[in-house]
């Protein structure tokens, strides 16, 4: 059995930073990469099942869609004990957008034959929240999204997921398998990896496929492949906030002020 762990190489903002020249993205000089903490959880959950019972077979496969930079975070999966490490990559998919991604992610899963494909809910930078349900799609294949608990015994054909709703409800669903799942914060408690651990994924191979090793077309990648793109990225203008005083009444009084103020009516 194979479970796929798609993970990714996420970006935060240095205090102080400048646009990048076409003003589409922050300039990479002044970003500060990590791991999405979504991941942690997924690649837990994984171990979880591959240490639990039954789960003696299970190949714990990590892979991202990233260039060279993303080794550092396949290596700290490693290094938490998943068996195999892959990235894809092509300079084309630098302007992916997260269908297009998917659409790679969704190959990459054909050819490993996975029979469950975990991903974060979303990435702490971007936070579309579209990666792994569009997977599903584009795999045909059962889905459950916001998973806060997952029941299954290594083989079986279904799994039982307790999915996150709004307003604080969760629903239990029961689902076939080969299925993507969507995992959320706080299903497990992520371990640390060993200084062991760290010693040994440091000296462990990476496998490195571009998407036409596993079957895609230039077209179907890249910005050729997105259904979507940044037209412009800017910081927007900080308002100004006021502190209404008084009784109830003065309160809405000043409040229906503010209000025809603000649209001339005043």
């Amino acid at each position: 059995m194979k479970i796929l762990v798609t993970i990714k190489q996420v970006a935060t903002l240095d205090e102080d930073f400048e646009m990048r020249g076409d003003g589409r993205d922050i300039d990479p000089d002044f970003l500060v990469h990590d791991l999405n903490e979504w991941d942690n959880y997924t690649l837990e959950e994984a171990m979880r099942l591959k240490e639990g019972p039954g789960g003696e077979g299970i190949e714990v496969v990590v892979a991202t869609v990233g260039p060279g930079s993303a080794d550092e975070e396949l290596r700290k999966c490693l290094a938490k004990g998943a068996d195999r490490a892959i990235r894809i990559w092509d300079d084309a998919l630098e302007e992916a957008d997260p269908i297009a991604v998917a659409r790679v992610l969704a190959a990459l899963a054909r050819r490993e034959s996975a029979d469950l494909v975990f991903a974060g809910v979303q990435a702490s930078d971007h936070a579309f929240g579209a990666t792994g349900m569009a997977m599903a799609g584009l795999l045909d294949a059962p889905h459950a999204a916001v998973v806060a608990a997952l029941e299954y015994a290594p083989g079986e054909r279904t799994a039982t997921v307790r999915r996150e709703l709004e307003g604080g409800t969760y629903a239990a669903v029961r689902i076939a398998t080969p299925a993507v799942l969507t995992l959320q914060l706080g299903i497990n408690t992520p371990r640390y990896a060993s200084l062991r651990g760290i010693k040994q994924a440091a000296q462990r191979p990476i496998e490195v496929v571009s998407p036409q090793d596993i079957g895609l077309a230039a077209g179907d990648t890249g910005a050729a492949g997105s259904l979507s793109r940044v037209r412009r990225m800017y910081v927007p203008e900080k308002g100004r906030a006021q502190m209404i005083e008084g009784t109830p009444a003065e309160q809405a009084s000043q409040l229906a002020r503010i209000i025809k103020e603000f649209r001339g009516e005043a």
